[in-house]
């Protein structure tokens, strides 16, 4: 972690040629976040229970032991990650924040590194309220205050566009997503669940 220089970071809009930049910063960011939910899911007394009982089920129809005690993993991994990866602004970037009230913004150190990014886009059939969506930080400047810049940066554009209401969707295994958003006085409203455990967290603010 650099020790960063406050006046030498700058928040703008995200330009077309840094998309490419921005999504390696965003997959980067993924992956972590994606290896421990998928631990954490498959840890789950529950999902372990359901995997033992198809790995029974296949046993009858595989001569192998292993390959069925492997499969049910596999086919859990694979739906999770289809999951995690459907989203669509994903696919273009630049043309789905460029549209509408979304917006993305990129934080900017000493001009030209591009160390985090953070994303608005209105909630549907929610007039007041707008999300926050793609709050990363680059790995090397984790925990030096770029993150909570972003988070500042967004709640001023929320409410610069009229919004009443900021929420945020963070994964249960995020604990400094989650300490963030908890020090910066957002509340968790909901969740969701996936067999009866929370796999992610609304947190949500009154601007």
């Amino acid at each position: 972690m650099p020790a960063l220089e406050p006046e030498q970071l700058a928040i703008r809009e995200m330009r077309e040629d840094e998309a490419s930049v921005v999504l390696e910063l965003l997959k980067d960011g993924f992956k972590d976040t994606e290896n421990r939910l998928i631990l954490y899911v498959l840890t789950r007394p529950l999902a372990l229970l359901l995997m033992a009982v198809v790995s029974s089920g296949l046993r009858f129809f595989l001569n192998s032991f292993v390959v069925a005690l492997v499969v049910p993993v596999l086919l859990t991994v694979v739906a999770l990650k289809l999951l995690l990866w459907r989203s669509p602004d994903l696919r273009h970037l630049y043309a789905y924040y460029n549209a509408g009230q979304r917006g993305l913004w990129v934080a900017v150190y000493d001009e030209d590194d591009v160390c985090g990014c953070v994303a608005l886009e209105p909630r549907d059939g929610e007039p007041h309220t707008a999300e926050l969506k793609r709050l990363a930080v680059n790995r090397w400047y984790r925990r030096s205050g770029v993150g909570r810049h972003l988070l500042s940066f967004l709640e001023a554009q929320a409410r610069a566009q009229g919004f009443k209401f900021l929420v945020a969707q963070v994964s249960v295994v995020t604990k400094a997503a989650i300490g963030l958003f908890e020090s910066s006085g957002y509340n968790m409203s909901s969740g969701r669940r996936w067999l009866g455990y929370t796999v992610q967290q609304v947190f949500s603010k009154e601007l």
